[in-house]
């Protein structure tokens, strides 16, 4: 067995985090650690203020466009952060109850057409 797949049958795979990363808190706490500023960094990008420091402290989507910005700006790649962004999405939708009742409303209508999900 080689060093790459010695682990990956292992139940730490299978573990979901308690709570969902929002990319913006993980971005916020590299240009800190970097010392760059949000508003040098908005600048250097050309991402306007505001969309930035929403996006850092999670109150905002970080998009393909700014992803790429910053993946250019910063050099961290841009496709682990948009996939952060779709399980924080995920995460989100499904801890709303009333999403919640709509999948179970739309599970129950899916039994008519033989959906096994």
């Amino acid at each position: 067995m080689n060093a790459e797949n010695k682990y990956h049958n292992t139940k730490a795979n299978d573990l979901e985090p308690a709570f969902a990363t929002h990319p913006g808190s993980i971005l916020k706490d590299e240009i800190e650690y970097r010392g760059i500023s949000q508003y040098e960094l908005s600048q250097k990008t050309g991402i306007p203020y505001t969309v930035l420091n929403e996006i850092l402290n999670g109150h905002r989507a970080l998009t393909e466009k700014t992803a790429l910005l910053l993946q250019t700006f910063l050099g961290i790649d841009a496709e682990p952060l948009l996939a952060l962004q779709m399980k924080y999405n995920l995460r989100q939708l499904q801890a709303d109850d009333e999403f919640s009742k709509r999948l179970t409303m739309v599970k129950e209508a899916a039994k008519e057409y033989g959906s096994k999900k």
